[in-house]
């Protein structure tokens, strides 16, 4: 089977993220939509919110699992028996970053390939730090997130 693991804190989920786990879903027979905690830092949203909405969005997925981890990614994908780390691509600095973290992880866990994805060029200047910034300041997110998803203060 080929598994697929999307880690992120998705802080919270975007139009971006989901257009990319669909267009995946050809790639792979699950994709696993992995929330990572971290105790040192501080999220805007619950993980219960995160977890909720992810599952809401993917409802009519079998093949999209959502799951919580705390650590290292590629243990994460030991764990769940993934071969594969899923990450979208808006811009070259993304890359940049991506790039030494993939490359990092294939020295800790050489069986597991990071697999890149290019953002859809609408969705490029989308991000969860941009949504939440629109979020605190009263302005309407509701085209940068997926349909159905109301964002709240907790």
């Amino acid at each position: 089977m080929k598994r697929a693991v999307f880690p992120g804190s998705f802080d919270p989920i975007t139009r971006g993220h989901e257009a990319l786990v669909l267009r995946a879903l050809s790639m792979f027979d699950e994709i696993i939509v992995a929330i990572g905690t971290n105790s040192q830092k501080n999220y805007f949203f619950s993980i219960e919110k995160r977890l909720s909405w992810i599952e809401y969005v993917f409802r009519d997925y079998p093949q999209v699992k959502v799951a919580v981890y705390e650590g290292l990614t590629v243990d994460y994908c030991r764990k769940s028996n993934a071969g594969f780390i899923l990450r979208g691509l808006r811009t070259s600095a993304d890359f940049e970053f991506e790039r030494g973290i993939g490359q990092v992880n294939k020295l800790l866990l050489p069986d597991v390939e990071t697999v890149f994805l290019l953002t859809s060029p609408e969705l490029t200047p989308v991000t969860s730090g941009i949504v939440r910034d629109v979020f605190k300041n009263g302005g309407d997110v509701s085209s940068f997130i997926p349909d159905g998803i109301q964002l709240q203060y907790d």
